[in-house]
């Protein structure tokens, strides 16, 4: 892991930028953090490889660092600062289409949110490898973010100890499937409008989840709308099970 710069900001949270090899990624830090008193940590990740730089990803890794946890985001493959095949430029290109058109887009969706679990879940556990080798960071380890990616990576990862989704990005089949070997504490967000997210699909997984400490919260709104209360309901969340 090779740090490229940091910015120590006004709350005390450290936020170091770095790459693992062709993997770009930003780690937040609180200023409680040392050696001698390592903190939990949590892998913030956006719905369907939307970039680490996102604001409203930045905010909550902020506002999460400042609670006390070491917080990291990565670029996924196509995302972000990485380049983009020829595949994903026309993937994206149609799905903009069929949504402008009103036409289906769930196999579309599938075509391109399928592959990027696969690609992204390897390069999230081999962040986690490098972040626990920190001295500053002692586990457990959660989860916050893009579904799809978080049921694999609580399916295979056992090093994550607690889970929050949000419900508004692709899950692809195979993924709502692998729900049910999902056991771990979850925290599962729904905006009851979300014009991208059917609703009863997304019923329908939380009620697939394997988990028996799992906890659904439904507000109204869009599919950004998500209230900032939210956060300090993940906080509390995140207290129980990691701190």
């Amino acid at each position: 892991m090779n740090f490229t710069s940091e910015q120590r900001h006004d709350d005390g949270v450290l936020e170091r930028e770095f790459t693992l090899g062709e993997i770009p990624g930003t780690l937040w830090m609180p200023g409680s953090a040392s050696a001698s008193a390592p903190v939990p940590l949590i892998l913030m990740a956006h719905n369907n490889g939307l970039p680490k730089a996102e604001p409203r990803l930045v905010a909550r890794a902020r506002y999460t660092a400042a609670c006390g946890y070491a917080v990291a985001a990565i670029d996924a493959p196509g995302g972000g600062d990485r380049p983009r095949s020829a595949a994903d430029d026309k993937a994206r290109a149609d799905i903009r289409r069929a949504m402008q058109a009103g036409e289906p887009v769930d196999e579309i969706f599938e075509s391109f949110v399928g592959p990027l679990v696969e690609k992204a879940v390897p390069e999230w556990q081999t962040t986690l490898d490098a972040l626990l080798a920190l001295p500053e960071i002692g586990g457990p380890v959660g989860y916050s973010g893009w579904t799809a990616v978080g049921i694999r990576l609580a399916a295979v990862e056992p090093r994550i100890a607690a889970a929050g989704l949000f419900a508004g990005g692709y899950v692809p089949r195979a993924q709502r499937e692998e729900a049910r070997q999902v056991t771990i504490p979850l925290l599962f967000l729904l905006q009851w409008d979300d014009e991208g997210n059917p609703r009863q699909r997304a019923l329908d997984l939380f009620d697939a989840f394997g988990s028996k400490q799992k906890t659904l919260h439904a507000n109204l709104g869009g599919h950004t709308g998500t209230p900032w209360f939210e956060m300090e309901d993940g906080d509390r969340f995140f207290g129980r099970h990691l701190k």
